[in-house]
């Protein structure tokens, strides 16, 4: 069984409150990154305090509104399906501060973590503020929606980002890694992706592998599935007929996105 690829837990942890993911250092290779993914009934309740970890908040589907006690936001969340193809709400919270999230509907909501040693402001983060733009040519496009990218400064460490990948189409792609802290060539940022297909009988397939393939798997990935990436290369195929979404949670010791292409299959950019 691949130590990459996480299958839904599905398990209840408070009253209308089902665990779909839980990805922690203590559970992973990932020291940086950590995630949950939360399936909230109508008015359901989920409670954290946050340690030294701070946490973006993403309405994933369905409407929720979130306080740290001080700063509350009502009814925040703008779909009932990722395949919309519109970006979301999300709450930035740093940490120390203890987090409650009540599901004004059925609600599907992600939880991206990584290490905090600064008080920052709690934040909304409006779906118009969302930066969006298409990447890729050819059979590598996609279309992304900036969360809490690099150029945001209201976060410690945390990346956060969706891509929404059309049939017979790569992400990820041309292979590239962020495994080294070899600035300002390559950061390093550890990195798990949040798997969505449409129709959900679908898969697609993810590869991660370094260039001395000490690392090398190749997985079929599922709806709903999870897939870490503690270091190496990590692109996505996706098979005809079928859409994919994934949500990005990327940290490291520097808050900063500069990626190294595979050089076997960098002139792939460069056609005419």
């Amino acid at each position: 069984m691949s130590q990459l690829l996480r299958k839904p837990e599905n398990k209840m942890i408070a009253e209308g409150v089902t665990l779909i993911h839980e990805v922690t250092k203590e559970n992973s290779e990932l020291v940086y990154v950590g995630f949950k993914m939360l399936d909230l009934e109508p008015q359901a309740v989920y409670e954290e305090a946050l340690t030294d970890l701070e946490l973006c908040i993403v309405a994933v589907t369905g409407k929720i509104s979130v306080t740290d006690g001080q700063e509350s936001y009502e009814e925040i969340g703008t779909r009932e399906s990722v395949f919309a193809r519109i970006p979301t709400d999300s709450v930035y919270v740093s940490h120390h501060k203890t987090v409650q999230i009540t599901a004004n509907t059925k609600a599907r909501v992600a939880l991206c973590y990584a290490p905090s040693d600064q008080a920052l402001p709690t934040k909304l983060i409006k779906a118009s503020d969302n930066g969006v733009e298409h990447r890729g040519q050819y059979n590598n496009q996609r279309l992304v929606h900036n969360i809490l990218p690099d150029s945001d400064p209201s976060a410690n460490s945390l990346l956060v980002v969706e891509v929404f990948t059309e049939a017979a189409n790569w992400s990820s792609y041309p292979p590239h890694k962020h495994d080294q802290d070899n600035l300002p060539d390559e950061s390093f940022l550890e990195e798990s992706y949040y798997h969505e297909i449409d129709p959900q009988q679908g898969f697609i397939f993810q590869r991660v592998y370094t260039d001395d393939r000490s690392l090398d798997e190749t997985m079929a990935v599922e709806h709903g599935d999870v897939v870490l990436v503690p270091k190496g290369y990590h692109p996505v195929g996706v098979p005809d007929g079928y859409a994919s979404y994934y949500l990005n949670v990327m940290a490291g010791p520097t808050r900063i996105w500069k990626f190294h292409n595979d050089p076997d299959h960098e002139w792939i950019i460069h056609r005419p």
